[in-house]
């Protein structure tokens, strides 16, 4: 009987281990699923015309399916429009491996392609009121970043559905920043190394010391 219930004991608290870990990877699963995934800014283009605002942002992110590229761009939208207000938002997702130049982004290299209008009667008229547009393509992408399958064009109430189940609108990450700010952070370890103007440098025991310079 004390094998027995040491046994049961020790399954009931690795299954509650196990329960437990399950359960976090889970919810970390359906965050990130609800909210896209990670991306890395690519270009960003602002157009400024008779006092109206457009920004198309270009983004890039690891290889995924095609609902879960235009999650991502319908996150990065809001989040755009968030941070600067303008009259039209356009992301464009591309393939970590597809190209970088404007001039060669087009047709199948864009996986997921997102246009966000806050007030589209005021913009252009004979829009309907739609707000969005967003289209991906449902195929993986090639070892070149272009993408292959059906290209499906998401219905409106689609697109909302999405938009209210985003628990987090998050931007990409901008590499120039982060490098500039490792550079500021690598200069400012690297000023406690040198010493100050003035500030005289002891010499090893046992040598003969310079005279300090009067400068």
């Amino acid at each position: 009987m004390i094998v027995i219930g040491g046994m049961a004991l020790f399954i009931g608290a690795s299954g509650g281990v196990a329960l437990y870990i399950g359960r976090d990877n889970i919810i970390g699963q359906v965050l990130e699923e609800a909210n896209g995934v990670s991306c890395t800014d690519v270009n960003l283009v602002t157009i400024k015309k008779q006092d109206r605002v457009w920004i198309r942002k270009y983004i890039k992110t690891e290889p995924t399916d095609g609902m879960t590229r235009v999650k991502t761009a319908l996150r990065v939208a809001q989040a755009v429009y968030a941070q600067e207000r303008p009259d039209l938002v356009q992301v464009v997702v591309l393939d970590e491996n597809g190209p970088t130049l404007r001039s060669d982004i087009r047709g199948r290299a864009i996986g997921a392609d997102v246009v966000y209008i806050p007030h589209p009667d005021q913009l252009v008229e004979g829009l309907n009121g739609k707000p969005y547009t967003a289209r991906f393509y449902d195929g993986q992408a090639s070892e070149n970043g272009l993408f292959f399958g059906e290209r499906i064009d998401l219905p409106d109430e689609e697109i909302q559905a999405l938009n209210a189940s985003f628990k987090q609108r998050s931007d990409c990450i901008d590499p120039t920043a982060v490098a500039a700010t490792a550079g500021e952070g690598n200069e400012k370890g690297g000023e406690g190394d040198a010493p100050s103007e003035g500030e005289a440098v002891s010499a090893p025991e046992g040598s003969k010391a310079a005279p300090a310079s009067g400068h």
